[in-house]
């Protein structure tokens, strides 16, 4: 019975609209993530079209949370952040169901983490996890195979907050 109420709690959950976030991933002008940087009190909102307007960076890996091999495609965590000019800090990833968890800029590296928009050649809607996911190859590093990586890994992510270190 408490599993039953839990399926009915989620499912209402995933339909509720975020204020200011977009409930439909592939509408080009709603905005699907916000970037604050505190040092400088910068604010940047991305919608999908912006965010495929990088360069797009795909890979195949497994994860714990889905079967077999799945394609991710995306934008490098490293070129959101450095198209912003950010390169030392730390981030708090943010979740739509408010999960946060911190990050440190420096591992927002080049093969490393990627804010994926699609996942097998569709966009996530948020019952996939979606509509953005902060995906690592973990198959391609041990080092992205850890308890600690896999906390980092938010799906239904909304906000990047970048905070100065020190």
């Amino acid at each position: 019975m408490k599993h039953w109420k839990s399926a009915i709690s989620a499912f209402f959950l995933a339909a509720i609209p975020v204020p200011g976030f977009a409930t439909d991933p592939s509408s080009d002008a709603s905005v699907l993530l916000q970037v604050d940087v505190t040092s400088t009190a910068a604010s940047t909102q991305f919608s999908l079209a912006e965010l495929q307007a990088f360069p797009v960076v795909s890979f195949e890996t497994e994860t714990i949370w889905t079967d077999g091999v799945q394609q991710f495609t995306g934008v490098s965590l490293a070129a959101l952040l450095g198209h912003l000019e950010i390169s030392e800090g730390m981030m708090e990833l943010q979740a739509v169901n408010d999960y946060v968890v911190e990050f440190p800029v420096s591992g927002a590296v080049e093969g490393g983490p990627i804010v994926a928009y699609e996942r097998n050649g569709a966009l996530m809607s948020r019952r996939d996890k979606g509509p953005l996911w902060i995906v690592f190859p973990y198959d391609s590093n041990p080092a992205y195979q850890t308890e600690e990586i896999f906390s980092k890994s938010v799906w239904q992510l909304v906000r990047i907050i970048v905070k100065s270190e020190g």
